[in-house]
């Protein structure tokens, strides 16, 4: 879980927005731009996550994901996102060398996904609308483009998973035209992470992982996945990942992190 850290001295001025939909609360921060623009552009982002909530659904038997799933659609005859995604995941199971799944007992299930990928995309409608700065934060992971103002960075606080209320770490996007955070663990959702080696709770040494790199729905793919592995083979994979950092921290309290990740902390 993470949020974005205030800056609201010399920030231009800001739109705001919460919205729920599927089964988070999606945040919205914008700076700068024509009011306006700004404004249409984040009905078009919020009808946006409400259409990628309708179509990858696994919760209603009649979203195309579920019915894709059952053989009653093919993937063209799907919403194009459809074919996007599972592109997507496909690429992210290669690089994980499957750790990272789109399919859950033997299903398709690409929810593991989604809402990163569907955060990224609405903060990218944002910053098209002439914004100088955007966060949208999905249930905790993060997409950061832009600045909040002028000489500020955005900065992304990561939660404590031993010490509710707590912070592990303050992430800072300065220099960075674009930054994505997310993190996953048991701390918010219990042990709902999979083993798609196995089909079960994944058996790991970890209780969370916090990616960093430059767009969110490969942040949160590789949280998912490193977390999966557990620390020793994690930390190694995620070295390996270009423009990517990452912070570990294990059942025993214990941190780990790759090289670079210090040069983002503040």
């Amino acid at each position: 879980m993470a949020d974005t850290v205030a800056e609201p001295a010399h920030a231009p001025a800001a739109v705001r927005h919460a919205e729920e939909v599927m089964g988070t609360v999606f945040s919205f921060d914008v700076r700068g731009g024509d009011p306006e623009a700004v404004r249409a552009a984040l009905r078009e982002a919020v009808d946006g996550l409400h259409r990628v909530n309708e179509v990858f659904t696994t919760y209603r038997d009649d979203s195309q994901v579920s019915r894709l799933a059952r053989g009653e659609l093919t993937v063209e005859e799907c919403d194009p996102l459809v074919a996007e995604v599972l592109a997507l995941g496909a690429e992210a199971e290669r690089t994980s060398d499957g750790w990272f799944s789109t399919r859950y007992e033997g299903r398709l299930d690409p929810t593991g996904i989604v809402k990163g990928w569907a955060a990224e995309r609405a903060a990218r409608r944002m910053a098209e609308s002439g914004a100088s700065g955007v966060s949208v934060n999905g249930g905790g992971d993060v997409q950061l483009l832009g600045v909040p103002g002028p000489q500020r960075p955005w900065r992304v606080g990561v939660s404590d998973p031993l010490r509710p209320g707590g912070l592990a770490a303050v992430i800072s996007a300065a220099g960075a035209s674009e930054l994505a955070v997310a993190t996953s663990g048991t701390a918010e959702r219990g042990a709902h992470i999979v083993d798609p080696r196995t089909g079960r709770s994944a058996v790991t040494d970890l209780v969370a992982v916090t990616v960093v790199a430059p767009q969110l729905t490969w942040a949160d793919c590789w949280a998912t996945a490193a977390f999966a592995m557990g620390s020793r083979e994690a930390l190694g994979w995620l070295e390996s990942l270009p423009e990517v950092e990452a912070l570990l921290i294990t059942a025993g309290d214990e941190v780990r992190c790759t090289g670079g990740l210090a040069a983002r902390l503040g």
